[in-house]
């Protein structure tokens, strides 16, 4: 961060495009998190742009506009994947996740987890499996994940993802 040398990540190895991405949820344990984020790139490093789901901004009672609900983000490489630190706009969250491609199946999906940084509770999660899966720019994939993004139960999720977050086993 600053004051290195920029080690860019390669095309190839995680495209600029539009992401689908699954979670589970930190705030409700029966509930997942699908959403959409964008990768660009700009002198050599590569950014990610998405925006909060209204209903989860909503349950905290939080303003619902765009800028609000804005979190971006910056993708490093790391030795076997990616990092990605996470922000929303004055730091109100922040966000860590590490991903790891998955060489088979077109080379579409990559796996890892996401870790909120907020003191430690009895009742909510700070660590969650997470996948991301590449759409690219295809527009109808992109406007069908947006309008559908947001909290959904277990059966809504993608086939693949819901594989990938293997539900109810022990996150370590």
């Amino acid at each position: 961060m600053g004051g290195g040398v920029v080690i860019p990540i390669d095309e190839a190895d995680f495209p600029s495009g539009f992401y689908r991405f699954s979670r589970a949820s930190f705030t409700d344990p029966d509930s997942f998190i699908v959403g959409l984020v964008q990768i660009s790139r700009r002198d050599n490093f590569a950014f990610l742009r998405g925006f909060e789901p209204k209903a989860a901004m909503e349950m905290h009672g939080m303003s619902t506009d765009a800028p609000t609900r804005e979190f971006r983000g910056l993708v490093m490489p790391q030795a076997e994947g990616l990092a990605i630190l996470v922000s929303r706009r004055d730091s109100v969250t922040s966000s860590f996740n590490y991903l790891a491609r998955i060489p088979a199946l077109a080379k579409i999906y990559w796996v890892g987890y996401t870790l909120r940084t907020t003191p430690e509770s009895p009742t909510t999660r700070r660590a969650a499996r997470l996948v991301y899966e590449y759409l690219g720019h295809d527009m109808h994939q992109v406007l069908a994940t947006a309008r559908t993004a947001g909290y959904v139960t277990e059966d809504k999720l993608p086939t693949f993802h819901r594989k990938q977050l293997r539900i109810g086993e022990p996150f370590v």
